[in-house]
């Protein structure tokens, strides 16, 4: 039997919800707190969860797509934490029926779902035989990515820094008075002059 490709029919990130620390109501309810090492062990099967992490690979299958992810802390939105502290939790593996494209689905995207748990799945990690925790999914919902914000203190990539130039620090200027201060300048690149016209050509 197969599936034909559908629009995302899962809950999906939107900007608007980056502005504010409410859990997406798809995300919503009371689920156990068993974590990924435990459901390694057994002994959890059939437990609600709501786990997260990165995506680590996107596999779909004949009836369902299914997500090997890289467990992560979860924060107050139920959106996986970010990578940079790097807190993990194990791996775990969510499937959900139905086609996911890969290409949307990439590495490093982040991942929330909320399902059952329903044992284990051995997969080669290099030459290790690693036992994912499956989750059956009910909702696998698709994070949007994070802005790449970079701040750079005054001087440091300004091209006209440095004597006669300077940050005009000074009174109602310098960082305890400067409105602008750590905030990120725009360069304006502007294109060479045209050459001059060689004598005699018009």
């Amino acid at each position: 039997m197969s599936f034909p490709y559908r629009p995302l029919a899962l809950a999906t990130g939107f900007g608007l919800l980056t502005a504010c620390a409410t859990m997406p109501q798809p995300l919503q309810g009371t689920y156990s707190d068993v974590s990924t090492a435990s459901a390694q062990q057994g002994g959890a099967g059939g437990a609600k969860v709501r786990w997260g992490g990165e995506i680590i690979k996107t596999e779909p299958g004949p009836q369902q797509t299914c997500f090997y992810l890289l467990s992560r802390p979860l924060d107050k939105q139920a959106r996986p934490e970010s990578g940079t502290s790097g807190a993990t939790e194990g791996r775990f593996v969510a499937c959900h029926d139905g086609f996911y494209d890969p290409e949307v689905f990439t590495r490093g995207r982040e991942l929330t779902v909320t399902g059952t748990l329903h044992g284990t799945v051995t997969k080669k990690v290099g030459e290790y035989d690693y036992a994912y925790p499956r989750v059956e999914a009910d909702v696998v919902y698709l994070w949007p990515k994070r802005p790449l914000t970079v701040r750079y203190p005054p001087g440091y990539y300004d091209p006209f820094w440095g004597p006669g130039w300077g940050p005009y620090w000074g009174p109602g200027w310098g960082p305890w008075g400067d409105p602008f201060w750590n905030r990120p300048r725009v360069i304006v690149v502007r294109p060479a002059p045209a050459p001059a016209p060689k004598p005699g050509h018009k």
